[in-house]
């Protein structure tokens, strides 16, 4: 190398720096002050034993001290335990049990609901009122709501029954999706989907895009132009529930089911309503199609399918060759 490097008149410096970048690497130095085997074990074992696996390194260190006895340093203990990948709780804490993800498919209305409670903020300082509401995530229809002054089991559990009575659910069909509030989990809830032979779902805890339908509906009430920060009273409030889910049922062009209203979807006259804009545009199209410059418009409908998580079956089936 060192000739090559004098044929090629390569500085001298060159040379030192190719020699050094094909060195075999030395084995690690191991310092004579290092712990042997037996001790770094032992140290191991007393940061685990039941009277300090609770403890830092330092506090550790300080009450051995006292006692006039001495492992090894304070940085010594560190380096074991990250050694060990332990620099965080030595004990085994209990673990919260895993929460199956909701994957819930819908294809038609009265198949899945979902239901929430929102609090509507009063002239009155710590005084709320509360909206019950139960959506049908197919055709966005509010099959259900309520207004109450207060948040419990016996009021949803009204509301609930109310709304599969007049929906005509048949045992075994509907599938109720909600977060894991009070009203929702408690009891009284569970007993009555029982007996009504209908299946609960419940959001993953602290996971706020499991229950997205209900979120997206109350972002749209509090967001509607007479929707008021806060209400005066109970009359006030429900007055303002009554206009607006009558809009939002029978007027409101939703974005999530190409624009038609949900009592359309839910009613099943959604393939109706979109014949006749085809129609209207297949007219239109037909009179200037020069205006159209990727040919005839299509009118778009509300989707077939709907999801809370989307199934891993689904997603495999439409992968697979």
């Amino acid at each position: 190398m060192k000739a090559l490097c004098s044929a090629l008149h390569l500085p001298r410096s060159t040379y030192y720096r190719m020699r050094a970048s094909i060195r075999t690497p030395k084995a690690k130095r191991v310092s004579p002050r290092a712990l042997g085997a037996d001790e770094r074990q032992a140290a191991l074992d007393v940061m685990h034993s039941e009277r300090f696996v609770d403890l830092s390194p330092q506090e550790i260190h300080a009450t051995l001290l006292d006692e006039g006895s001495y492992i090894c340093s304070v940085r010594t203990l560190y380096r074991i335990l990250a050694e060990e990948d332990e620099v965080r709780d030595r004990r085994d804490h209990a673990r919260h049990p895993a929460h199956r993800k909701p994957e819930l498919v819908a294809d038609g209305p009265n198949q899945v609901w979902s239901w929430d409670i929102t609090r509507l903020a009063t002239y009155t300082k710590w005084s709320w009122l509360y909206l019950y509401v139960i959506l049908d995530i197919f055709s966005r229809y509010a099959v259900g709501w309520m207004l109450a002054d207060r948040e419990n089991a016996g009021l949803a559990k009204r509301l609930i029954s109310e709304s599969v009575m007049r929906e005509g659910i048949e045992p075994e069909v509907l599938t109720l999706h909600s977060d894991r509030g009070a009203p929702m989990t408690a009891l009284t809830t569970a007993q009555l989907l029982s007996r009504l032979q209908v299946t609960p779902s419940f959001n993953r805890p602290r996971v706020s895009n499991d229950n997205p339908y209900s979120e997206s509906h109350f972002r749209t009430v509090k967001d509607h132009p007479r929707f008021p920060k806060r209400f005066s009273g109970f009359d006030e409030a429900h007055e303002f529930s009554k206009s607006f889910f009558s809009w939002y049922n029978h007027e409101h062009a939703h974005s999530g089911i190409a624009y038609l209203t949900p009592a359309t979807v839910h009613l099943g006259k959604a393939e109706e309503v979109v014949a006749r804009r085809q129609q209207t545009m297949d007219g239109i199209w037909a009179r200037h199609p020069e205006r159209f410059v990727n040919g005839r418009p299509v009118v778009p409908s509300p989707p077939k399918e709907v999801w809370i998580n989307r199934p891993k079956i689904e997603k495999e089936s439409e992968n697979a060759p």
